[in-house]
Formats: C-alpha cells, structure tokens, sequence
C-alpha cells in the first residue's frame, strides 16, 4: 500500500510550487480525483482555486478544460452540440468542453438550473446526450464547480439533487498572515500565476493514479466499522437542528473516502479516524439545518461535529 501514499507526496510537494498552504484542501482535491468522484469548491475570490484546479490536472498528466458559468449559458455551451457540414452534407459533433477530464465549472451558481442540469447526467453517468445519442465521458471525469459563498443576487442555489451528486465540499479559507506574506515574497520574486505554465510541475509517474485508485478498493474494513459509518449517516436525519439528512448516496461516499484517506496513509484497513476525517467534507452539503438552528448561528459543520461526537466508537476485535 505505497502507490496512494506516493502520489499524495508528489502532488503535495509539486503544488506547494505555486500554492502556498492550504495542505488539506490539496489533499481533498486529491482524494476526489482518485476516488472519481466531483467536488463543490467554496470560497472568496483570489484564493487560488483556478490555480489549484489547473495545476493537479497538470501534475496527475489529465486534461483540464474550464467554463466560465454567466446567467445566458446554454447547456449545449458545456455539452456540445452537432454541426452542419456543407461539405458533404452531414451533421458533426463538436464536442463542448465536458469532453474532458477535470472541468472547472467556475461560479456554478451563476447559471440557470436548465444549464446546471446539464451537468446531472454527466455527473452521474460520466455521459452526454446530444440529439438522442450517448456519448461517453474519460474515466477520470471529474468535475470541480466552484461558487462564492457571499454572493447571492444574480445566482441560482443548487438543488439538492444535484448538491448530492458532488462527493466533496471543500471550503476554501482566507491563508494564515505567514501564508499571505510568503505568497507576497514569491510574487515579489517573479512568481506570476497568469504566467503558472512556466512553473516546472513534474508529473506524476504513468499508471501511479490507477495504482492507487486500485489500492482504495483492498482497504479492508473491520464488521464492526460499517455500522459505526452508518450510524453517523443515519442519526444526521434525525438529529433536532436538522431539517434534511443525508442521503444512502451520501453513506457510499463517506465509506469510499474513508477507504481512500486510509490509503493515502499507506494502510490497507480503515480506522474510526479515517471516517471522521471524511465526514465533513463528505457530509456537509447534504444536510439542510432547520431555520431556528440558523437563526442560532449553527453551521453545518459545527452540527455534524455533535453528531460525529454523539456515535460510540466501535472497539477493535483484535
């Protein structure tokens, strides 16, 4: 069990070349790509999430596309649509920007539901479908949608179903005052993020992705482990200051990241620390908060902390 544990290094050491900090989100941009999984980026702007995004699809050797979402995108703007050939008189596919590996979906709550459904079935089925045909999407089909947290005129909230479809939420906070100074002395030093291609990334070695995704499905989970997951999952739809729980969805999930957190460790089995260390980012978009526990200032975090508290710990037969 090295291959997971290798590439987290690389890609931790290639990244600090141009992001300063941020150690878990990088970590969770990692896991969400080699669990195939999407995430739901939140955070200001100017935090470096286009940064982070173009530069792991860099390092991992994926292709990277980007879509700038603005209230009029239409969903054959992501998905593509067939062009008429006068040529010979034929339709052909020009394929839109879906067509990739990791797409950036830059500010997802800034267009309409029409166009952010398009995205559902790709989501889902790593397909498309354009004029009755099915086109399939990479293996490694990853999107990473992206919205600021403060800004609500203009914007169209997510629904839920599609909310459930991400496997992450990663939140992106403001550096540490060290962060922001060493960020100043590498731009002071002729660092430039417009000019990142010129960063030299070293990619990670070919089939290290594979190798560790394969090495997330041996992760050997104890009996005792799935109905401690489960009980975590479960009690979020009962808990008094919550509205709406998370869903089974949302269960395989936190039991894939969990598995993956523990091979990222180099560990062929799961520990309880493996699923509190997943339940947050996985769990955090799925529940809705009733509107008295957020009249109270409660945040979804600090209500699924309780609950994550709240589940005995299962004891090792070993």
């Amino acid at each position: 069990m090295e291959n997971f544990s290798r590439l987290a290094a690389h890609v931790r050491t290639e990244l600090s070349k141009v992001i300063v900090g941020q150690a878990d989100v990088v970590d969770q941009l990692l896991l969400v790509v080699a669990c195939g999984g999407h995430a739901l980026i939140e955070g200001v702007p100017g935090l470096g999430k286009t940064l982070a995004a173009k530069s792991l699809a860099r390092i991992c050797g994926l292709q990277f596309q980007r879509v700038q979402c603005t209230p009029d995108l239409m969903p054959a703007d992501i998905t593509g649509t067939n062009v008429f050939r006068l040529a010979d008189s034929s339709f052909q596919l020009h394929q839109g920007p879906v067509f990739t590996e990791i797409l950036l979906v830059d500010e997802i709550n800034r267009t309409p539901p029409r166009t952010q459904s398009a995205l559902l079935e790709a989501m889902e089925e790593r397909q498309v479908t354009i004029d009755g045909v099915r086109y399939p999407l990479p293996r490694n089909f990853t999107v990473l949608a992206i919205q600021n947290p403060i800004e609500f005129e203009g914007t169209y909230p997510l629904p839920e179903a599609q909310l459930d479809r991400f496997l992450f939420k990663i939140r992106i906070a403001y550096p540490s005052e060290e962060e922001e100074q060493s960020i100043l002395v590498r731009y002071e030093t002729g660092f430039d993020a417009r000019r990142w291609e010129e960063v030299p990334l070293a990619t990670a070695e070919e089939g290290l992705l594979n190798a560790a995704r394969a090495e997330i499905e041996q992760v050997h989970i104890e009996p005792t482990l799935l109905p401690y997951l489960v009980s975590i999952v479960r009690r979020t739809r009962d808990w008094p200051a919550v509205a709406l729980g998370a869903s089974p969805r949302a269960a395989v999930g936190l039991l894939y990241v969990s598995r993956a957190l523990a091979a990222m460790d180099g560990r062929d089995y799961l520990l309880p620390d493996d699923v509190k260390g997943a339940a947050l980012p996985v769990l955090r978009h799925r529940i809705v908060l009733k509107p008295e526990a957020e009249i109270e200032g409660l945040l979804p975090d600090n209500v699924l902390q309780q609950i994550v508290a709240s589940v005995e710990i299962p004891k090792s037969r070993t």
